[in-house]
């Protein structure tokens, strides 16, 4: 679904702030109607799209400059395509997100991996910190670990075995 700025009124709760009463700034504020006509600034010169940059249906294009060193890549990159075609106000666009960072995780240990490198897991996820300072939450993590890990084995072997 592609929204232009001229056709606000699908996006749910546009111009929620028009009414200048509702506005918390209101009286403070010198509003002017050329502020919900769009830009009121000077908009710096396009960053270079040079990868593919995900962004919000809410906006009509890309924001000015944006941050993405690395383009979605993988299934975590399909993932992410998908949670794109949903608004952000929607769970169909956040959950997906938060999916998408745990699967690449996955695909940069498998990527390590790959390349002959074994992660130090146990340093970047901070864990001589957390035993310092946290030393219950790292018994209860490893041992939940311990538990899924061994049941998939299990369920695995058995698998096998019939």
């Amino acid at each position: 679904m592609d929204i232009t700025l001229k056709d606000k009124s699908k996006l749910k709760g546009w111009g929620i702030d028009a009414d200048p009463k509702n506005d918390p700034t209101y009286p403070m504020k010198n509003r002017t109607n050329d502020e919900h006509d769009g830009y009121t600034w000077d908009r710096p010169a396009q960053q270079p799209i040079d990868i593919e940059v995900l962004h919000s249906t809410e906006r009509p294009n890309v924001t000015a400059v944006f941050g993405t060193s690395v383009p979605p890549t993988g299934l975590s990159g399909m993932i992410r395509r998908l949670a794109f075609k949903y608004g952000e106000g929607s769970f169909a666009h956040w959950i997906p997100l938060l999916l998408a960072d745990r699967v690449q995780v996955v695909e940069g240990v498998l990527e390590d991996l790959s390349r002959g490198k074994i992660p130090n897991i146990y340093a970047e996820k901070g864990m001589k910190a957390e035993w310092k300072h946290n030393p219950k939450s790292v018994v209860k993590k490893v041992a939940i670990s311990s538990l899924v890990t061994a049941s998939i084995v299990y369920l695995i072997v058995r698998k096998k075995k019939s």
